[in-house]
């Protein structure tokens, strides 16, 4: 008996959870139907291609502003650059260099190297003692004397 009541009080809980729902429903329905009667669909629509069309206009405003700007800074860039040209040129005149004349004593390309022919045998210094006539001059001589000694101590 007793788990027959709570069935009955569950049944009853549960239809009172539904009847409140639809009430909640109810309302949502009047307010969305009186929202939908308010707006004005074709006007929203009239209102955003309006939105639309001013802006794509500022874009292609804002791109021709930009392309302007760009033009004017390339043109003062590169009147600054020959200003600043002139005022190197100047100081050097006056401290009496020419940058003509400092290019012109710079070698223009590397020295020669001798490459060796295929066929022909070219003598190279393994190494050793100073003794040995390794060759390489007095300088590596000199080097060699001086490992020898430190070797020793």
């Amino acid at each position: 008996m007793k788990t027959q009541l709570q069935a009955v009080s569950l049944r009853i809980q549960t239809l009172r959870s539904n009847q409140q729902m639809a009430e909640a429903m109810k309302g949502a329905t009047k307010a969305m139907s009186l929202m939908s009667r308010q707006m004005n669909l074709p006007q929203i629509q009239r209102i955003l291609q309006d939105f639309e069309k001013e802006s794509s206009q500022m874009d292609m405003k804002e791109e021709m502003m930009s392309d302007s700007i760009d033009d004017v800074m390339e043109d003062e860039g590169e009147g600054e650059e020959e200003e600043g040209d002139k005022i190197l040129d100047e100081v050097l005149a006056e401290i009496g260099i020419s940058v003509g004349q400092q290019l012109g004593e710079a070698p223009t390309s590397a020295p020669p190297t001798s490459i060796a022919e295929p066929g022909k045998r070219t003598a190279v210094a393994l190494g050793g003692d100073s003794s040995s006539g390794g060759g390489g001059g007095g300088e590596v001589d000199e080097l060699q004397a001086r490992l020898d000694q430190l070797r020793k101590d």
